[in-house]
Formats: structure tokens, C-alpha cells, sequence
């Protein structure tokens, strides 16, 4: 009985010893296919970031791929002067932002009619939304220039919110009202013999509650903006009022046979987002967790 007790117990170790190496194994496996994806997400910035310090004779002697011969900060310097980038970085802050904020308060106002106020064909409402994310820019562009030429907004920044900001309302109230359709009753209930207001509910008992998803919200919204290309190329004409995407735009359309060029001002382009990124990380992290909590 103690030789078969002691079978038992090596047979129960080997298989425990087994499973830990086929649970290390697919670790490292899993590992391996996330590192190649780091790699092939990170190799298109790196390869801008080294060419965009080349001189074209060394790009034109040794490749892309090659390391470059000296440090040489000319075509950076020149797709930033060329192209006004300053003026442009600051068009693209402000629209981003703006419309971000606005994207965001239409949002929640439109989610909290149709999650809490529970408006009648709130049901219709989304399937509409849905339809109109799927809706090429394209098909949207003619009306929407015809309408701002006529009520005097063409080249005007504040056409390119208030486009842009509408379109991204329809996500994020699909996404916000999603979530107010779950939202605890009884929270409400007691607000609202407390005497509160729809108003206040909305600020005092809503917002909190929400703070971390409207902030994952706002940061899309901020980065969807800034890589607006068609929209910003249809609207705005004047140099002074063009966006950092519109910019790298005109420079890969003006007849540039400067790859260096086109580097600088890729690796320019996508510079800020990347920082706003990392800035705005650990909220997005934090969003994306207390939602999937939710």
C-alpha cells in the first residue's frame, strides 16, 4: 500500500512538473509573438527617425537601412521652416483639443438622454449613429462644403471642429449610452429624493462615475482629430490655418524627390501624438480597466 501511495505522489509530480513546462513554454511563446509585433509597430518610426538625419547623398549611397555616416539635422530644419510648422503644430493643438472637448460634452448629453432619461426611439437613435460612423467621409464632404460656404465658415477652423466633433459624437454616444443603459437605478432614485436635479444628477452623480471613460474618450478623440487628413485638406485653404496632416500632405504632393524630406516630416507628423500618448498612458490604462471592471 505505501509502494502504491508513492507511485501516486511521483505519477501526481511528473504530471504537475509537466504542466508547469508546457505553461512556460506557451508563455514564452506568447512572449515571442508580442515582441514581433513590438518590433513591427516601432520599425516604421525608427526607419523614419534614421533617415530623417541623413544627408541625401549618404541616403542615395547606402539605403534606408543603413546607419548614417554623420548627424545631420538639415532636413528636419527645412520641412520645419518650409512648411511653417510651429503655425501648423499649434492649428493641430488647438483643433485636436477643441474638438475632443466638444466631441465629449455632446457625448455624455446625448448618452445621458438616451441611458438614464430612457428617450422614446433611443433604440432608433443608435441604429442611426451606427450608419453614420460607417458613412465614408467622402460621401459627406460636398454637402458639408456647400453648407459652410454658405453660412461664411469655409477656411475657418472652427468648421473643421464643428465637423469633425459631430462625427465623432456618434461613437462616442453609442459607447456612453452603452454604458448609462447599466448604470445602478438606485443611484438615481436617491439623487432624486435628495431633491436633485437632472442637471445635478447629471455632474454631481453621472460625471464622477464616468471621469475615467470620458477620459479614454477624449484621448481618442484627440488622436482620431489629429489624423484627419480629408477633412482639413477639403476646409481649410489658407496656409495659416492648415494642420500638421495637411502639411506632410502638400509636402509628398509638391513634387519632393527628397526621401530625406518626406522622413523629416513623418517623423515630425507623428511626433506629438506619440508624446501625448505617453503623457496621457497611465489614464488610458486606468480607463480601460475601471471600464472593463464596469
Amino acid at each position: 500500500m505505501t509502494t502504491t501511495a508513492s507511485l501516486s505522489t511521483e505519477v501526481a509530480s511528473e504530471m504537475h512538473v509537466h504542466h508547469g513546462q508546457k505553461k512556460g513554454l506557451a508563455r514564452w511563446i506568447v512572449l515571442a509573438i508580442l515582441l514581433v509585433f513590438l518590433a513591427a509597430t516601432l520599425f516604421p518610426f525608427l526607419l523614419a527617425a534614421l533617415n530623417a538625419i541623413k544627408t541625401p547623398t549618404d541616403y542615395a549611397a547606402n539605403g534606408p537601412l543603413a546607419l548614417p555616416h554623420s548627424f545631420d539635422l538639415t532636413a528636419l530644419k527645412n520641412f520645419w521652416t518650409t512648411v511653417d510648422f510651429t503655425r501648423k503644430l499649434f492649428n493641430s493643438i488647438l483643433i485636436s483639443g477643441c474638438t475632443a472637448i466638444l466631441a465629449v460634452v455632446l457625448s455624455l448629453l446625448n448618452a445621458y438622454a438616451i441611458g438614464i432619461g430612457r428617450v422614446r426611439g433611443g433604440k432608433a437613435l443608435l441604429v442611426v449613429l451606427l450608419i453614420s460612423i460607417m458613412a465614408p467621409q467622402e460621401a459627406l464632404v460636398y454637402p458639408l462644403y456647400y453648407m459652410a460656404k454658405q453660412v461664411g465658415l469655409f477656411d475657418s477652423m472652427l468648421s473643421v471642429i464643428l465637423i469633425i466633433g459631430v462625427l465623432h459624437t456618434a461613437f462616442g454616444t453609442y459607447l456612453l449610452s452603452s454604458v448609462l443603459t447599466t448604470f445602478p437605478r438606485e443611484i438615481i432614485e436617491a439623487a432624486q429624493i435628495d431633491n436633485a436635479s437632472r442637471w445635478q444628477i447629471l455632474w454631481m452623480v453621472i460625471v464622477p462615475v464616468l471621469r475615467p471613460t470620458l477620459a479614454v474618450l477624449a484621448t481618442f478623440f484627440f488622436i482620431w482629430t489629429w489624423n484627419e487628413f480629408l477633412i482639413p485638406l477639403v476646409f481649410l485653404v489658407s496656409n495659416n490655418n492648415q494642420t500638421v496632416s495637411v502639411a506632410m500632405g502638400v509636402l509628398s504632393g509638391a513634387n519632393t524627390q527628397d526621401p530625406t524630406a518626406i522622413a523629416a516630416a513623418s517623423l515630425l507628423g507623428v511626433t506629438p501624438t506619440v508624446i501625448f500618448f505617453l503623457i496621457f498612458q497611465r489614464t488610458l490604462t486606468r480607463g480601460v480597466a475601471v471600464g472593463a471592471v464596469k
